[in-house]
């Protein structure tokens, strides 16, 4: 029995740190509560036009550009997304793909949280996705970026009944880095949620005009 004690007692040591990393691994993931702070301080809407936007980013990531500064120095593409109230969240996809690992499906839940919290219902958000610089091309990168963002746009819809109205998904690819001091990093693959915009209020619903009264036929006289 001594023997037995022992063997738990030093198995158990490692075994205890590995919990308890793991313990604080999982109150490192971000709260609702975190991500509603990050996104409540909406100002003004950035004057970016989406669809434009869309296309600016394939044309420039195809376009070999002659004497291009490389990706340190590269323009960003959308300066103005930067003053928007933004959470950058590490979502983990499998590689090359926009499917979403099991280990993510926890912050993207929390996202949805945040995104239905009373003070978050008045606005729009975008979903960017980045990529970090790899042996892949600008183009393929700018792709699967668009794809990512397509992905949890139709996660926070259809399982988590986020308005389609208030969600728009555009990807960036390498044409515009959170960290442009260090193109491959991991920092680069985070998806970002921007507060947008206001949601554009409805008309106010007329009531339909009652139908006029049918005439009344004369009667015959017999």
């Amino acid at each position: 029995m001594r023997a037995s004690r022992i063997a738990i007692t030093l198995v158990g040591v490692p075994v205890l740190a590995l919990l308890a990393g793991a313990a604080s691994a999982q109150t490192a993931a971000p709260t609702r509560d975190d991500i509603v702070g990050r996104l409540n301080h909406f100002e003004q809407a950035a004057e970016v036009d989406l669809p434009a936007l869309k296309t600016q980013v394939m044309e420039r990531a195809k376009t070999r550009i002659k004497n291009d500064p490389g990706p340190v120095n590269r323009p960003l593409i959308a300066p103005d997304l930067a003053n928007l109230p933004a959470f950058n969240a590490q979502i983990q996809f499998d590689a090359d793909t926009p499917i979403i690992q099991p280990a993510s499906y926890q912050t993207v839940g929390r996202i949805a949280d945040a995104l239905v919290h009373s003070s978050l219902l008045p606005y729009t958000f975008l979903i960017v996705g980045h990529v970090e610089s790899n042996a892949k091309t600008r183009e393929a990168n700018a792709i699967l970026s668009q794809r990512r963002a397509d992905a949890i746009r139709d996660v926070l819809v259809n399982t988590f009944k986020i308005s389609t109205k208030r969600l728009h998904p555009v990807g960036l690819g390498e044409e515009q880095f959170l960290d442009r001091a260090k193109p491959t990093s991991a920092v680069n693959g985070q998806l970002q949620i921007l507060t947008y915009a206001k949601v554009p209020e409805d008309a106010p619903a007329r009531p339909a005009a009652a139908p006029a009264p049918a005439a009344k036929k004369p009667a015959k006289k017999r």
